[in-house]
């Protein structure tokens, strides 16, 4: 080897040695046939048997520790990189279907990293990665292709089913991680459950990796961009059905797949959600319209009828082109291009951003969001399920039956295997803080971006809605919100994360019906909110976004107290119920913003320039849904202690058949349940309106709503210290959140509030106008019980007076209603029934009433209560003859009242005069 010139011929020859072994290697592995043994041939010939080559590409990506047969250094490499992709190409099919079949039906506890590290080599060769997309699995056709179809069959399908998440019996992968890391979770070691927490993390973040490295390969290829662009568009539009509340598991690809592509996606989107967000320009909101890849415009849009959405589409757009710079313009002539084909197939170009934007934003989706949702619903099931258990314990030990213990035991294993499935979701998804903060950097983009579609962040927002934010899917926004709801519940998930863009994107859309048509939209935006009140978060951090916030001081309270009117009709079947719980939310965040100096203050100012608009709403649909959950919830306490009484009784129960103490024993409970929720609805709309009423009182004491609010006190006074209160009694009242006595002083308090601020004196007339629930010895009984329970003597002495004051009232009504005798019929209210004092007419029925009347009725309703037309308080006509002649009627009465009290007064007179006249004769 000394002689160079040997040595140089020697290595000629090696080299040329090693290209011919790897040139036969090559003609072998494609065609077999040739050699006469086909013992080793791969499956791109036709045979079943695994390609050759496979344990060699394991050996060499596992490093070379695995053992068996070991590739010569650098033989791989030559094999894939010198062919051409005839040679090929069979090779690398047949590798492809080795490794599909390597990872089917493998979980995340399985080796799926040996054939993942493969596949990633293979796609580094150029030859690889055309052979991959051209391959007939790629994307499988057929009329029975579906998303599940595309999982098992496609060549990357499996790979993306590989997860710790569960999935349908059918489809099950082993290891199984529920079974083997979190069985009989509940007794085992704290330390146990963690280290296999860590374990999977550990595992799914390789899987995550290693998908991302592969497609990252392919797209990075400008020879098969466009096939994994059309692979991604073909897993989501396939599976477009995920987003139902029931998905069929045979028609849809797994969660797993779902929720690991979305982490994929995450990855991908990276370079476009840095913190400036310097990319989002690139976004084009015209995707929507004119991609031809993603169905997007079947999906119910932010605001946008579908209708509408086709007529944008047939209307060519005018834009002035000369104030567009180059990019805009190329983007506008494409998208004009596009409007004017009538989508016949005419391809508009968009960038990669763009395409990686609506793509990330529809699996997400369907993946991770989907997850958040049936997550919370098995936590629900393992409520229910664990409720039910805790009954059917309580009747075994009563009365044991061999049919209750089946269900106890039945119960308990279900409760197990979804404790487990639990404890998978958690292992992937809620323990993976980076893959929620990637989630999250991509939401606060999708908000930032959608803002600027209206203009940026500033109010208020302009009159009419952008047909581009209108017509983005409503999804967008929603899984936003989601996310921040189910952020906000985890321990640190929010750490380091900016939320001012979402804060300002909430106060900006949440009581914006022409922006966002969808009201359960906006009421998500104040459970995201209430998640961050900093009561609730434990955190300061939040503080800042109510009490430091630009848009939060100065619209937050104004928008809270739309949206809590807004919220009346929703238009769903459930609007009834559903107002409660969103009302709830809203009046939590309303009492924390009443304790901030600067919100108080924007408040009472809210109060005064919309003393009779969306304020005096606000205070009719706070005192309506006061009186309904109060009164429900008393007559509920009446019903349970029914209840508590049968089954006091042993042994009148025990006599009874099982299933009927099942049924009356579930009765109870759920009875139990409705009283907690009404009553705590109920005293949170008490407190506000008592810290409200302290210092604004000029809404209550309006004509249209004085009667109102003096009805609701005396119903309530009435429940609490009228001859019924003994019957309310309970066993736990605590438990049942009815707490008597603070409700008694919230009342009082109100009374006393308005009384304060009633300077023309019209609040006891309106108290006694009650003829229900007013008599004058409550205030009388209250007063003894407020004395009893410590209240402030300075209050129980100013409720008394107005008590007296009340008693006056009553005195001077009745003179009154003896001056006017009998009214005239076309006098009255027909509503009411009471003397008009100010007529309208209604323009539809042509019905006169008298304004306060129909003012108290428009609040909750605008329409004519006697044929339904749509009516508002412009609308009304005041009927000035009508009015002149009543003033007339009332003016006479008082006249003849007045000259009978005269004729009276004389009359007493001469008989006093003649009887001391008779006298003195």
């Amino acid at each position: 080897m000394k002689d160079k010139v040997v040595k140089s011929e020697l290595e000629l020859s090696i080299r040329q040695l090693k290209k011919l072994s790897v040139s036969y290697c090559r003609i072998h592995l494609g065609n077999p046939e040739l050699f006469g043994d086909d013992s080793n041939a791969v499956k791109g010939s036709g045979n079943s048997n695994v390609s050759p080559v496979l344990p060699l590409i394991f050996a060499m990506v596992d490093g070379f520790n695995s053992g068996g047969i070991q590739p010569p250094p650098g033989f791989l490499e030559e094999l894939f990189k010198e062919g051409d992709l005839d040679s090929l190409d069979p090779i690398f099919k047949g590798l492809y279907e080795d490794l599909r079949g390597n990872v089917l039906k493998v979980s995340v506890l399985g080796n799926f990293q040996q054939p993942l590290r493969a596949l990633l080599f293979l796609v580094s060769f150029n030859v690889g990665a055309k052979s991959l997309v051209s391959h007939k699995w790629w994307i499988p056709t057929g009329a029975y292709v579906n998303g599940r179809v595309i999982e098992m069959t496609s060549i990357l399908g499996p790979f993306f089913h590989v997860s710790a998440l569960p999935d349908n019996t059918i489809f099950k992968s082993e290891p199984d991680v529920g079974q083997q890391c979190f069985s009989d979770a509940t007794n085992r070691r704290q330390a146990d459950l963690l280290s296999s927490f860590t374990t999977i993390k550990t595992l799914i973040n390789h899987l995550y990796d290693g998908l991302s490295e592969v497609l990252l390969a392919l797209l990075k290829n400008s020879d098969t961009r466009e096939s994994v662009l059309q692979y991604l568009a073909e897993v989501i539009n396939r599976n477009a059905t995920r987003a139902h509340i029931q998905v069929d598991p045979l028609s849809c690809a797994s969660s797993g797949m779902f929720v690991n592509l979305s982490a994929v996606m995450l990855r991908l989107s990276e370079p476009f959600l840095d913190a400036n967000l310097s990319k989002k320009d690139k976004i084009d909101p015209n995707y929507v319209f004119h991609n031809n890849r993603l169905d997007i415009r079947g999906l119910t849009a932010l605001h946008a009828s579908s209708e509408e959405i086709t007529e944008w589409l047939n209307t060519p757009r005018k834009t002035d082109v000369s104030a567009l710079s180059s990019d805009e313009e190329n983007r506008l002539l494409q998208s004009q291009e596009a409007s004017s084909s009538g989508y016949s197939g005419e391809k508009v170009k968009y960038s990669f951003i763009c395409e990686c934007f609506f793509m990330t934003a529809r699996v997400l989706n369907l993946g991770l969001l989907k997850a958040f949702s049936d997550f919370k619903h098995l936590v629900q099931d393992i409520s229910r399920c664990e409720d039910t258990l805790a009954t059917f314990k309580a009747l075994q030990k009563q009365t044991p039956s061999p049919q209750l213990q089946l269900d106890i035991d039945r119960l308990e294993k279900e409760i197990e295997l979804y404790s487990q499935e639990k404890l998978c979701y958690e292992a992937q998804i809620l323990r993976d803080g980076a893959l929620i903060q990637h989630a999250l950097s991509f939401y606060r983009l999708m908000l930032v971006w959608l803002v600027n579609l209206v203009g940026g962040f500033k109010m208020p927002l302009p009159l009419t809605c952008p047909k581009e934010f209108a017509s983005m899917p409503e999804h967008f926004v929603e899984d936003a919100m989601e996310l921040l709801i189910f952020a906000s519940r985890i321990p640190k998930a929010l750490d380091g994360v900016s939320l001012d863009e979402f804060m300002n994107f909430i106060i900006m859309f949440m009581a914006s019906p022409t922006y966002i048509r969808n009201p359960y939209l906006r009421a998500k935006m104040v459970e995201v909110l209430n998640c961050w009140m900093p009561r609730r978060s434990g955190s300061s951090a939040t503080a800042s976004l109510f009490e430091g916030h630009h848009l939060s001081l100065e619209y937050l309270v104004r928008n809270l107290l739309k949206l809590y009117v807004d919220i009346e009709f929703t238009g769903s079947h459930t609007q009834f119920f559903d107002k409660f719980n969103i009302r709830h939310n809203i009046a939590e965040l309303l009492e924390y913003l009443w304790q901030v100096p600067s919100h108080r203050n924007i408040w009472m100012k809210i109060a005064k320039e919309e003393e009779k608009g969306v304020y005096l709403k606000f205070l009719n649909f706070l005192i309506n849904d006061s009186i309904y959950l109060l009164d429900e919830s008393l007559n509920k306490i009446l019903e349970i202690k029914g209840l508590e009484a049968e089954m006091s009784n042993t042994t009148e129960w025990e006599r009874r058949p099982a299933q009927e103490r099942q049924e009356r024993t579930r009765l109870f409970h759920s009875q139990e349940n409705i009283i907690r929720i009404d009553m705590k609805l109920a005293n949170e709309d008490v407190s506000m309106l008592t810290f409200t009423s302290e210092q604004i009182t000029a809404p209550f004491l309006l004509p249209e709503m004085v009667d109102r609010v003096a009805t609701m006190l005396n119903y309530f006074l009435l429940q609490l210290v009228g001859p019924q209160r003994r019957s309310l009694t309970l066993k736990d009242p605590e438990k049942y959140e009815f707490r008597p006595k603070q409700l008694l002083k919230q009342i009082v308090h109100i009374y006393v509030h308005l009384a304060r601020g009633d300077t023309e004196n019209i609040f006891p007339a309106a108290i006694l106008k009650d003829g229900r629930s007013y008599n004058e010895q409550l205030f009388t009984a209250a007063a003894d019980v407020l004395r009893r329970i410590g209240e402030d003597g300075r209050v129980v002495q100013e409720f008394i007076e107005l008590g007296t004051k009340t008693k006056v009232a009553a005195s001077e009504a009745m003179d009154a209603e003896a001056t006017l005798g009998e009214v005239p019929e076309e006098f009255l209210d027909p509503i009411q029934c009471t003397l008009m004092k100010d007529p309208v007419i209604l323009p539809s029925s042509k019905t006169t009433v008298d304004r306060p009347v129909i003012l108290r009725h428009l609040l909750s309703d605008n329409t004519d209560p006697f044929n339904r037309s749509h009516l508002t308080v412009d609308m009304l006509i005041s009927n000035t003859e009508l009015k002149a002649r009543i003033d007339e009627y009332i003016r006479s009465q008082e006249l003849k009242r007045h000259g009978e009290d005269f004729s009276l007064q004389r009359a007493k007179e001469t008989i006093q005069t003649t009887t001391e006249e008779m006298l003195i004769d």
